[in-house]
């Protein structure tokens, strides 16, 4: 950032909490800005700690891969520590996701999970005895339909559409946990079938979304927004960003839980729907 030739300081927060620009200009500028938080740590007053002191790695518990060769590996043995951090680097081209991806993962997974992809040419793997489970997190789409969301893929939506099922109204009226479900008909609005908008075709041009003019993008029916857990309806909820529903949700542990987790880890901002 010091040597860039201009600089633009976006925020304050994140989400519906940022969209301003705090501060631009040169470094320099930027520095002197008191109201810029980049400027904080650029100028040393506010920093990020590096610990004195690591935890020491035991060496005696590693995978170790010999002699990996797909593409461009040329024979490499590398030892992985476990329950520590690791980092693998260098230039593009190098070798990086062939090793990772390509060799150790797929190989990891093929005896630990009985997957059956073919891993990159290698010798030997040593360690699996140490490990009992691989997980690849990449950059595909979380979701698996364009419906999914933070709600859904967590599993939190379960939760929260049981919750409002359990309400006085709900039952009275009859309403199952399905109800609260944008993505089958019953309680979701037909007109958007639970999208919250509408897709217009423009032949040659780009599509355009516009709200759904019967629900107003609110995915649900009139009678099922008539159900409310305190003082709330499904779709309020929804609308909710993690931190607001983590205090909401407060006395729901299967719910405040994850919440506070995604929360700790800088979600706070993104909202459920």
């Amino acid at each position: 950032m010091r040597h860039a030739d201009h600089l633009v300081d976006i925020g304050p927060g994140a989400g519906k909490h940022g969209g301003e620009i705090i501060a631009e200009g040169t470094p320099e500028e930027v520095i002197s800005n008191p109201k810029s938080l980049t400027g904080k740590y650029l100028r040393g007053e506010m920093g990020i700690d590096i610990p004195k002191s690591r935890r020491p790695i035991n060496r005696k518990k590693h995978i170790l891969i010999r002699n990996a060769q797909e593409n461009n590996l040329k024979g490499v043995t590398v030892e992985f520590p476990l329950k520590v951090f690791t980092c693998v680097t260098g230039v593009s081209g190098s070798g990086k996701s062939t090793l990772i991806e390509d060799t150790l993962y797929k190989a990891l997974a093929n005896k630990l999970h009985r997957a059956l992809d073919v891993p990159g040419r290698h010798g030997e793997i040593l360690g699996i005895e140490n490990i009992d489970k691989v997980i690849m997190i990449d950059q595909s789409p979380i979701g698996r339909t364009p419906r999914s969301n933070p709600a859904t893929y967590t599993g939190l939506f379960t939760h929260i559409r049981e919750l409002f099922a359990s309400t006085k109204d709900a039952k009275l009226r009859g309403y199952g946990p399905g109800r609260f479900s944008f993505n089958v008909s019953g309680g979701r609005c037909d007109n958007c079938s639970g999208e919250g908008y509408l897709k217009i075709e423009m032949q040659f041009m780009p599509d355009v979304y516009l709200p759904c003019d019967v629900c107003n993008g609110k995915r649900y029916n009139s009678e099922t927004l008539q159900v409310k857990y305190k003082g709330k309806n499904i779709s309020e909820v929804l609308a909710m960003t993690v931190s607001e529903a983590k205090d909401f949700f407060a006395s729901f542990p299967k719910i405040h839980a994850p919440l506070a987790v995604l929360e700790d880890v800088g979600l706070g901002y993104i909202e459920l729907g």
